[in-house]
């Protein structure tokens, strides 16, 4: 018979990609001392999601991103939910600084990079929707700085790559702002891990699955399987963070917790087209974002990005999307049909119904040959080569189904926090801009299930030495605003 281990801790983590990273880092600065496990199912951290190559990587902070900003039939642009992102990723950027101020954590230029943000467009149409979105974000101050141009000689300044060839009749137009970032969340992931290491009472264990998963009156037994040896350990936990990325929702439904109830999900999987050829990759240095095709989900707008990764710069062009029904790039094909439960199958046959559109999309994008994935990039790149391009497999992307009193069920892009409600345990769902605002996640997340001890005064003033400024104060007070996003660029050398 196989002997169980039984260990007791504060608060186990499932899942070791950025999100468990960013929450276990933070509880422990506010509490050293808590008792904290991570526990990974694959042999290293930040394998799936929080990959490199796997996600765009962008330091998503709303300022080229046009999907961020829709234009309403009237003409006029919402910039709400880039004024939103842009704030809560200086969040972020306040939580980076002030681990780069401890000599124990090691350097920014490891995970964070000054990468300029672009936004392109062809056409009439698509020209007036970029000049109405500049017109409205320049008005706020977290976007004053950005350029807009229509001539063809300033943009082959901003970005040589793409105006090489181009017809010089051709209508685009661009905005560029300089302070945008590439950001490596596989690197910050395990500089996280390793800093947590060091901090005692803490653990990141590896090759360890999730196989039973039950309330008790101390919180949660959670039964945990090597999957290399076969042993068996029961883990007694106060709070449970299932942060597994696609894998959450499976687990998030083993809870059995009555706000777990009619959510589904919808995998969308992903392919890039990279370019390491140093002659290609020194013509472009920027992030662009262009507008998707119609019908296209919004993690699929195409984009032609800088990416650095272990001090390497690379360019990934795409994403082309796909669909399998794995919920981990590393998963099962069984993991969608085992995720359908009497409680939210309703949903899932009313998103299919209504998304008819999304699943034609994702299917002629699967069948697409590397030709055509060419010709999608040279509307980027005129003069592409196709010997300097290879196809680089992404990671999956588990989109949000949930209940819907008028449809039934709504398909619903980004991420979703879903807690337990006495606070004992919480699942994030979802996709992105996820990896960008992670630390304003789990300062929610800490505020729903830590409620008492975030009100107390030793983790009040805490949280005021780490966040000199939060996203609802930095979107009304500019002069605040500029100080704190001058001292984070500072502190993390972007500046």
């Amino acid at each position: 018979m196989t002997q169980v281990n039984h260990e007791t801790v504060d608060v186990l983590m499932v899942g070791a990609g950025i999100m468990s990273a960013t929450l276990a880092v933070l509880l422990k600065e506010l509490d050293p001392g808590l008792t904290l496990e991570i526990a990974e199912l694959r042999s290293s951290g930040a394998i799936e999601s929080s990959n490199p190559w796997n996600n765009a990587g962008t330091g998503h902070a709303g300022l080229c991103e046009l999907n961020y900003t829709p234009q309403a039939a009237d003409g006029s642009v919402d910039i709400k939910k880039a004024v939103q992102i842009n704030t809560q990723f200086e969040v972020s950027k306040q939580f980076w600084a002030y681990l780069c101020g401890k000599s124990e954590f090691g350097s920014p230029t490891h995970f964070i990079n000054s990468v300029p943000h672009l936004s392109f467009v062809r056409g009439e149409k698509d020209i007036g929707f970029l000049k109405a979105r500049h017109a409205k974000l320049s008005q706020h101050h977290a976007f004053e700085n950005m350029e807009y141009s229509e001539d063809q000689a300033a943009m082959a300044e901003w970005m040589p790559l793409m105006m090489q060839g181009r017809n010089p009749d051709e209508k685009v137009a661009a905005t560029r702002a300089l302070n945008g970032t590439d950001v490596n969340f596989g690197a910050l992931t395990n500089q996280l891990l390793k800093y947590l290491d060091a901090q005692g009472n803490s653990s990141v264990s590896y090759n360890q699955k999730v196989v039973g998963l039950s309330r008790n009156a101390q919180g949660w037994r959670v039964d945990i399987k090597n999957s290399k040896t076969g042993e068996r350990r029961e883990v007694q936990a106060k709070f449970v963070f299932l942060g597994a990325g696609g894998g959450a929702l499976p687990l998030l439904q083993m809870s059995g917790i009555p706000e777990s109830k009619g959510f589904g999900g919808f995998p969308v999987s992903g392919q890039w087209l990279r370019c390491d050829n140093p002659e290609v990759v020194k013509l472009h240095q920027a992030k662009v974002y262009s507008q998707a095709e119609v019908g296209a989900p919004p993690m699929s707008v195409p984009h032609l990005d800088t990416r650095v990764v272990d001090g390497k710069t690379s360019l990934l062009f795409g994403p082309y999307a796909g669909f399998s029904t794995k919920f981990l790039k590393y998963g099962s094909f069984l993991d969608l049909p085992l995720s359908v439960r009497p409680s939210n199958i309703g949903p899932m046959l009313a998103v299919a119904r209504d998304n008819m559109d999304l699943t034609r999309y994702l299917i002629k994008e699967v069948l697409q040959s590397q030709e055509q994935r060419l010709e999608a990039l040279r509307k980027f790149y005129p003069e592409v080569k196709a010997e300097d391009w290879s196809l680089e497999v992404a990671g999956q992307r588990v989109q949000i189904i949930k209940k819907d009193a008028k449809k039934g069920g709504i398909l619903q892009f980004g991420t979703e926090l879903v807690a337990a409600e006495d606070g004992t345990i919480a699942a994030l769902l979802g996709a992105s801009p996820g990896a960008s605002v992670t630390v304003s996640i789990m300062l929610n997340l800490i505020e729903r299930c830590f409620a008492e001890q975030a009100a107390s005064e030793a983790w009040a003033s805490k949280l005021k030495e780490i966040f000199p400024a939060r996203e609802s104060v930095l979107e009304e007070d500019a002069a605040l605003y500029r100080e704190v996003a001058g001292q984070s660029a500072k502190a993390l050398q972007l500046a």
